[in-house]
């Protein structure tokens, strides 16, 4: 066989084994695109009558939160830098899986609304697109390879596409139909034109989710860019050892009013209660709706408030490296987020293209096996 018969093989090959896993994922990544947009339309529940008063403290929120699910743990409580938005107390436990928001009065801490983030339309996207449906042992390895295996396809995808002869460029860059052209060849068009435009997003959004699936990766990918700091999430340990609760005012319930002064631009507040009385507590502010790589992530001891910096990549934005933003925009890159609403469009696009592609490959690997079968079938083989 030459290079290209067996790169050809290989391509054929690979396609038609993770070729459903490609066509789900790419679908339902297609579907994810613009949640929070629509689930806007909907929301109603956490807007609230702005009033002249004093907000619920963290504290507050925490034991109002904790009083509609005593037996859960909270991951935090977000508050928004606005007067007429709801607090939300987040709860998440793993085993067994639970993750369900409270929404609550920020003036009077009635509550407004318990979301289940775990049902619905985009919980059950979610599932797809990262377990397909599957138990989450099973379906996330099988989709993180599938996906790892798709940048190989991809590749040899782009060698294939190069013609042998450059007068056949042409066909390879644009529909010639004729009222003529058979199903075969339209099909073949559809695969390898459609595949030559969007190859390039197609990888960037494969290998991101990749970098997601994968540590070892993050880690490759980290350290050839020059990073320096530990490329993970690191909540430090308390500086102090002693409470300043000043008349029975707990350090933290300072904390939000702290960083609104200090961050009056932001979006939201999200702050996370310490896992013991060693661990400082963080907060993330969100610094533009929409996105996630340029937020701040703050540590303060939960003692003193004194800030206490990290040794990880998810600290200020501003003292973030090279490197540091490679990592922190992967998110924000793999679902389109980093273009704005026009960078959505196209990932939506790039999405919903590349699941064309294991459809149009598989009838293109029919058409050629149904083709010799008839021919053989016509010499009486």
């Amino acid at each position: 066989m030459t290079v290209r018969k067996q790169i050809l093989a290989l391509h054929k090959i690979l396609g038609i084994a993770t070729g459903i896993v490609v066509f789900i994922v790419a679908i339902t990544g297609c579907c994810w695109a613009f949640k929070d947009e629509i689930e806007s339309l909907y929301d109603d529940y956490k807007k609230v009558v702005p009033q002249e008063k004093a907000m619920i403290t963290p504290t507050e929120a925490k034991s109002l939160g904790q009083s509609v699910f005593p037996n859960n743990s909270i991951h935090g409580v977000l508050f928004k830098n606005s007067k007429v938005d709801a607090v939300e107390v987040i709860f998440y436990d793993a085993e067994p899986e639970f993750y369900q928001s409270v929404f609550l009065n920020p003036y009077s801490g009635k509550l407004l609304q318990v979301e289940d983030h775990l049902s619905g339309f985009f919980a059950f996207i979610l599932k797809g697109h990262m377990r397909l449906w599957l138990p989450k042992e099973v379906g996330e390895q099988l989709v993180s390879a599938s996906i790892l295996i798709f940048i190989l396809i991809i590749i040899s995808g782009i060698v294939l596409w190069i013609p042998k002869k450059r007068k056949n460029l042409r066909q390879r860059l644009k529909f010639d139909w004729k009222s003529s052209t058979g199903w075969k060849r339209k099909n073949f068009d559809l695969h390898t034109v459609i595949g030559f435009y969007i190859c390039s997003l197609a990888l960037i959004l494969a290998f991101t989710g990749s970098v997601i699936s994968y540590d070892w990766l993050k880690y490759v990918v980290y350290a050839s860019s020059g990073g320096e700091k530990v490329p993970a999430f690191i909540i430090p340990e308390n500086s102090s050892e002693t409470s300043s609760e000043v008349k029975g005012v707990k350090p933290i319930d300072n904390l939000i009013n702290k960083l609104k002064i200090e961050s009056p631009e932001a979006e939201s507040y999200e702050l996370h209660y310490p896992e013991s009385d060693s661990t400082s507590v963080y907060v993330e502010v969100s610094n533009t709706k929409g996105i996630y790589y340029d937020s701040d992530y703050r540590f303060f001891d939960q003692n003193t408030l004194e800030e206490i910096e990290t040794p990880g990549i998810y600290g200020k934005y501003k003292n973030a490296k090279f490197a540091d933003k490679i990592l922190r925009m992967n998110y924000d890159i793999h679902i389109g987020a980093i273009g704005g609403i026009t960078g959505k469009i196209i990932a939506f696009l790039v999405s919903l293209l590349t699941a064309s592609l294991p459809v149009t490959g598989l009838l293109l690997w029919y058409g050629r096996r149904y083709k010799k079968k008839k021919v053989y079938q016509e010499v009486g083989v």
